[in-house]
């Protein structure tokens, strides 16, 4: 049975706080860095929500995985920067679209020497692989520095859909969730305790594509999904109860323990999330909302 609960930290960790390799600590732990979709927001309105592109941490059985490198990953970067033991992590990336990697460039940790990443990502819809679409936002006049200046160990490794990456007794699951972004979604297990992180739902999947997710996020004690949106030039407050309908209908078939909803539209501010909030729980009341600074306990 799942122990899922609010750390009792809700803000960021400070340097004077953060002593170890990860900023989390427990034996299968979730934290959110970036919860925003499309484009960073900073804004007065988004403040308790936050305005950083998607990046998540979990710490697993003392491992440190790291879902998606938007901006939140600068600020996850920024608790381990000070810290004098070798650090190693896993970044496992849904697509590599630049919402999705471009706070790789401002990730700290990969430019000391001694720590070592592993890089997990899928090739792009132009055949691209994880390291080039990597390396080539980093090329000029995109950026001033190429990723060799990096003097961490990187270690790329290209996966497909339907695999799975083994970490001792943590293994790793993917699976295709949106074929025209080529989107993976990953799902981790340990012992019995599982965490989904999909974050490219449509509106406009068919029902096959919907049953391979619902098989893949079934029975998982957290699923973190996004609330699939129109583009921006569309977007419409007044529809919002179709935005989340498709995260909290797979939640509810698959039999899943918990939702969290992340990846929120720029436009979206601080009091229309806080309303959306409290219609997503009148139909799924385990969901909630994902905001910066957010915790969660599987066990």
């Amino acid at each position: 049975m799942s122990n899922l609960e609010l750390s009792s930290s809700q803000v960021y960790l400070t340097e004077k706080s953060a002593n170890s390799p990860t900023s989390i600590m427990g034996d299968f732990v979730l934290k959110f860095w970036g919860v925003r979709g499309l484009i960073p927001t900073p804004d007065g309105n988004t403040n308790r929500y936050g305005g950083n592109t998607a990046c998540v941490e979990i710490h697993v059985a003392g491992k440190n995985l790291i879902f998606d490198g938007g901006t939140g990953l600068r600020i996850l970067g920024k608790t381990w920067q000070h810290l004098q033991e070798p650090l190693e992590a896993h970044l496992f990336f849904t697509n590599s679209q630049s919402n999705r990697i471009q706070g790789f460039p401002f990730f700290a940790p990969a430019f000391i020497p001694k720590n070592c990443f592993y890089i997990y990502g899928a090739a792009a819809s132009n055949g691209a692989s994880i390291k080039q679409c990597l390396c080539d936002q980093m090329l000029q006049p995109h950026f001033p520095y190429p990723l060799q200046v990096m003097q961490s160990e990187l270690q790329f490794q290209n996966i497909t859909p339907n695999s799975e990456v083994k970490l001792d007794d943590v293994t790793v699951k993917t699976a295709i969730i949106n074929q025209t972004q080529r989107s993976i979604g990953y799902r981790v297990n340990w012992q019995n305790y599982s965490v989904a992180y999909i974050t490219d739902l449509s509106n406009r999947a068919d029902q096959i594509e919907r049953d391979d997710i619902l098989q893949f996020v079934q029975g998982v004690d957290l699923l973190v999904a996004n609330a699939t949106y129109t583009p921006p030039t569309s977007h419409d407050h007044e529809c919002a109860d179709s935005l989340w309908q498709v995260a909290v209908e797979i939640a509810q078939k698959a039999d899943v323990k918990q939702l969290v909803i992340s990846h929120h539209h720029p436009d979206d501010h601080d009091d229309f999330l806080d309303m959306v909030q409290t219609e997503v729980k009148s139909a799924f009341p385990q969901a909630s909302l994902a905001s910066e600074g957010l915790v969660l306990s599987i066990v």
